[in-house]
């Protein structure tokens, strides 16, 4: 068994299966639901049902190991394994972000330059261990693990940029939303405008700021009316949105069941 055909086989032409879907418009749609039901369901545990920052990070560690076991495990991209990876990671963002800015007390300024860093280190130690660093057609064991930490580091990020720009630049959860819309946009407007950014820094860039477009919305949707929020519940708005991203991923999942549309590699 080759190098590029340990983890996910081949499929009879030779061509090896990509563990990871393909990256378009659907698949930015679902991230976002996710990074928003990543916020409101971590605030659940740690501030609804008042289990505190480290337990509920504890928790959603616990099933970020087991969605990521089941994820490595399976020898194809199977949509539901890799999406459950993906709201894991957000949830123990989320509040392995807050234990950092409160508990912790390092705020959201020091916590988002420790977390940039941590970001940028897992990057480099990929591009240095595999020779390049990618975010489609996935297929080595080796790979996965440098493209599941690299999205646990970043959705922790995402979390402490979006309290830092709702709440220490005085924004507020809607504003903030719009901001980091506009600079998703300007990425979008680089990948399809300019052929001299690599694709794996827009993708990289574009996957860090839908942590905190996310992180606002979450915000904007569960905050008190004295905060800027819509104060509706965390359980029953984690709940909703958690079914409206199920919606998605059947949608995506027939997308590429269509024929050509699988992500291989050779």
């Amino acid at each position: 068994m080759t190098a590029g055909t340990q983890l996910t086989g081949q499929r009879q032409d030779g061509e090896s299966i990509s563990k990871v879907p393909a990256v378009i418009f659907m698949f930015w749609v679902i991230k976002i639901l996710a990074t928003t039901v990543g916020e409101t369901g971590g605030d659940s545990l740690s501030m609804t049902l008042n289990l505190g920052y480290a337990v509920a990070s504890l928790i959603f560690l616990a099933f970020f190991a087991i969605t990521l076991a089941a994820q490595v495990a399976s020898r194809r991209y199977h949509p539901f394994f890799y999406w459950a990876v993906v709201v894991a990671t957000t949830t123990v963002g989320t509040t392995m972000s807050d234990y950092l800015d409160r508990t912790a007390g390092l705020g959201y300024v020091k916590s988002s330059i420790l977390l940039f860093c941590g970001v940028l280190l897992v990057l480099f130690a990929w591009h240095r261990s595999v020779g390049k660093v990618r975010f489609e057609n996935i297929t080595t064991k080796k790979e996965e693990i440098f493209y599941w930490v690299t999205i646990l580091v970043s959705n922790t990020l995402g979390t402490a940029l979006g309290d830092f720009a709702a709440t220490s630049t005085g924004l507020g959860f809607e504003r903030g939303a719009i901001v980091f819309s506009v600079l998703l946009a300007l990425i979008a407007a680089a990948h399809y405008g300019s052929r001299r950014i690599p694709p794996a820094v827009l993708f990289w860039a574009a996957y860090v700021l839908t942590r905190p477009l996310g992180a606002t919305l979450g915000d904007t949707l569960t905050k008190a009316h004295a905060e800027g929020g819509l104060a509706l519940g965390r359980i029953a708005s984690s709940l909703s949105i958690t079914a409206v991203m199920v919606a998605g991923i059947f949608l995506m999942t027939r997308w590429h069941s269509r024929p050509g549309n699988s992500s291989v590699t050779a």
